[in-house]
């Protein structure tokens, strides 16, 4: 959320200057602007050092539109799906700023992953090499599932950031890690497109904000069907 943050506040000083040069004709104060513009960028700075862009997540959540939410549970439903596929434990998830806050999370919500997997010692360079594709494709899923729903996707910021994170002690080229991602993109979206039967009651659990356990129990229930 930081590039949204950084527009939020390039639009908020745009805003902020156009008032200053309008003031005159308008018979505008000048100090009414600049105290503006001094508690606006007080306020950016602790949330973005401070609060991890709690108050810019939950301002979007606000003036979010109803399909925007739904997207989100799409997106999510994409993660949990192909975490459970690939046996990745899930914590908990949240589909706002402001359930992730109740929860005491931080971000703009989303699905949490048990990733001390990651961190394993014991394992050889192939199980960890699988292992991290694997999560790879995980992270990619919300972008997949949004694409096979929506035709497109407008989140995965954050997903492709922690793409690159865990791609990061790999020697690889930039030509090299694109195409790592898109492979993964593809995976995940195979993999949905195979339990779309698993996704779909899967999104309707977590539209009705149910536990983490019983939308497992609701995955594996269409699973043992399909």
């Amino acid at each position: 959320m930081q590039d949204t943050g950084l527009n939020i506040l390039a639009i908020a000083i745009f805003s902020l200057t156009l008032s200053v040069l309008l003031g005159p004709l308008l018979n505008i104060s000048p100090a009414i602007p600049a105290s503006l513009t001094f508690v606006m960028l007080g306020l950016i700075t602790i949330d973005t050092l401070s609060w991890k862009n709690q108050g810019v997540n939950l301002l979007l959540n606000i003036f979010a539109s109803s399909e925007q939410k739904e997207r989100i549970i799409y997106h999510e439903a994409g993660h949990f799906l192909t975490a459970y596929l690939y046996q990745i434990p899930i914590i908990d998830y949240s589909l706002s700023a402001w359930e992730a806050i109740k929860k005491k999370n931080t971000g703009s919500g989303g699905v949490i992953f048990d990733d001390s997997f990651l961190k394993e010692k014991s394992l050889d360079l192939k199980e960890f090499n699988l292992i991290i594709e694997r999560f790879g494709v995980v992270l990619m899923a919300g972008i997949a599932a949004e694409k096979l729903i929506y035709n497109h996707s407008e989140g995965g910021q954050d997903d492709q950031q922690k793409f690159q994170e865990i791609y990061s002690n790999l020697t690889l080229t930039y030509s090299n890690f694109q195409v790592k991602q898109r492979l993964a993109i593809l995976q995940a979206t195979s993999m949905i497109e195979k339990n779309k039967e698993s996704y779909l009651a899967l999104v309707e659990a977590m539209k009705k904000r149910q536990s983490v356990t019983e939308c497992q129990a609701i995955i594996q229930k269409t699973l043992n069907i399909t």
